[in-house]
């Protein structure tokens, strides 16, 4: 996920660490050392990414974060 995607809203899919499939709409809130640090907007708590382990990813309706 490239770094153009900080600040702005995301819907990805993500397979963790027990190999379930999870698809999410999140905030990217910073990119770097490997991990994607983004607030769930389901959930509304910050969470961590591992990059290597999304999947796909794509912008929700070109929507940033105000």
């Amino acid at each position: 996920m490239p770094r153009k995607y900080i600040g702005h809203t995301v819907e990805i899919v993500y397979l963790d660490s027990k190999g379930k499939l999870t698809q999410r709409v999140i905030t990217v809130n910073d990119i770097r050392g490997g991990l994607v640090r983004a607030s769930c907007l389901a959930s509304g708590s910050p969470r961590s990414f591992r990059l290597d382990r999304i999947l796909a990813w794509r912008p929700v309706n070109g929507a940033k974060a105000s």
